[in-house]
């Protein structure tokens, strides 16, 4: 369902990096690609496979018997923290973001630190005062961990927390931390998303508050 005229009360703001506050498919892609092709995998059935996924589970799941899954790991990884050529903002996430108050939001991302770190400074997005990455977590979504694991460092219930996803991965986690999740359709369909909430993009959210506390209007 397409979110308008909503407001959601929230204790905290946790968003996704890729796809949910910037677009980086071409650099994912081409790192994908030159992975998929040394074993002759289908690269669209991978990239659909990697959608919200740490890059060391996407490896584990499909690379063929054999390989060398921590050194492909790295390969990827390697290529993904060089190539930040068409990283860009989502629309309206520059805006929302700076109207959060600093101990109130979190990204909560799949990449590992080094990686979102560039990508949030290529995007020219504000740097979070706190980042929860790969490195942070033992079981990447869509196990709950991450996202209760940013709840929880910013003092937050995170069951009146507010996730932003844009993968299916993502948006179990988010469920299954009992958070509300608002999925941004930017790079898959609404119907890819499932049945869950969405907006494009961030442009038509702005923050605000109540006597309980923070606010989300969707307009």
């Amino acid at each position: 369902m397409l979110l308008t005229q909503t407001h959601i009360p929230a204790s905290c703001l946790l968003f996704d990096m890729d796809g949910t506050l910037l677009n980086s498919y071409a650099p994912m892609l081409r790192a994908y690609t030159a992975w998929a092709n040394r074993y002759g995998l289908d690269i669209d059935f991978v990239i659909r496979e990697s959608h919200g996924r740490r890059s060391i589970d996407t490896v584990r799941a499909l690379a063929p018997a054999g390989a060398d899954v921590e050194a492909d790991n790295a390969e990827i990884m390697r290529r993904e923290r060089e190539d930040t050529d068409g990283v860009v903002a989502i629309p309206g996430a520059r805006a929302l973001l700076e109207s959060i108050p600093e101990d109130r939001w979190a990204v909560v991302t799949s990449a590992d630190r080094v990686l979102a770190t560039a990508r949030i400074k290529a995007a020219g997005l504000p740097m979070p005062k706190l980042l929860i990455s790969a490195e942070n977590v033992t079981h990447g979504k869509p196990a709950p961990d991450c996202f209760l694991l940013g709840a929880r460092e910013l003092g937050a219930d995170p069951t009146r927390a507010i996730v932003f996803e844009d993968s299916p991965a993502g948006i179990q986690a988010g469920i299954a931390a009992g958070a509300t999740v608002v999925a941004i359709a930017s790079t898959l369909s609404p119907e890819e998303l499932g049945n869950q909430g969405w907006v494009r993009d961030m442009s038509t959210m702005r923050l605000g508050n109540d006597a309980s506390g923070l606010v989300l209007h969707i307009d």
